[in-house]
């Protein structure tokens, strides 16, 4: 299968897996805190033994995993976050998700994210279709962490606020119609935002930083603090609002 097909298909099978792990664990009677250690933990496992098997020459860059900086030398790297919002995950809840994606020379090529609750994969072939637009923008936002950010821009751009779980969620939200714009600035990290990135990009969504500079990836340091994902009719707007936002409102509350 080539990199597109792999990548739908380990999320779609990780995603099944983290399913069973929650089932088995209400019938154990798990806490929170041990179903998410064992999500993050068997979901991780089960990525790295599949990548092993298909791509074995290729690197890989895992939220789980020690960082092995000779991945700095490869031209092909593999980042992954085997449960991207684990309180969701634990929760019950239906918004959190596993990414996969491919990054060749600093650049995501291919990817998916799988959103098990909702037993949905999008990736980045086939290229998803974004849903069409509403009359009031809408800007999706952290529902337990919303930047100080999420308030000026929606004053700005008269946009209403839509709490949403993880960082994989909120991003696909935009492509599902559910959203307009993902503009964070709590601080994230490379893994957070690859896969999404990567399939929102081939639906011909706008993807950047915050300031409107690319988004690269496999740096030595993973952190990637900002991003901006929005329809592009709207990324003009919403650039010009992020550059008139003042310092404070770029903290988290």
């Amino acid at each position: 299968m080539n990199d597109h097909q792999l990548a739908a298909t380990l999320a779609r099978e990780a995603g099944g897996l983290l399913m069973r792990v929650r089932e088995q664990a209400s019938w154990e009677g798990l806490d929170e805190k041990a179903l998410r250690d064992r999500g993050d933990r068997d979901s991780n496992e089960y990525l790295l033994m599949r990548l092993a098997e298909e791509r074995p020459d290729d690197s890989v860059l895992s939220e789980e995993s020690k960082d092995d900086l000779s991945r700095l030398e490869s031209a092909r790297v593999w980042i992954i976050d085997p449960v991207d919002g684990t309180r969701e995950y634990a929760e019950g809840r239906h918004d959190w998700a596993v990414h996969v994606a491919l990054v060749w020379q600093g650049v995501p090529v291919a990817g998916a994210v799988s959103l098990p609750s909702e037993h949905r994969v999008l990736a980045t072939e086939p290229r998803p279709h974004v849903a069409p637009a509403t009359d009031r923008i809408r800007l999706v936002v952290s529902r337990t962490r919303p930047p100080k950010l999420a308030d000026f821009l929606a004053s700005e751009l008269d946009a209403e606020l839509v709490p949403m779980g993880s960082a994989g969620a909120k991003a696909m939200s935009v492509i599902l119609g559910t959203s307009d714009v993902y503009a964070h600035s709590g601080g994230q990290y490379e893994w957070d935002s690859c896969a999404p990135v990567a399939v929102a990009r081939s639906a011909g969504l706008h993807c950047s930083r915050l300031d409107g500079t690319p988004l690269f990836y496999n740096n030595a340091d993973p952190y990637l603090p900002d991003l901006l994902i929005c329809r592009p009719e709207l990324a003009g707007r919403v650039l010009d609002a992020v550059a008139k936002a003042p310092p404070e409102s770029f903290a988290t509350k």
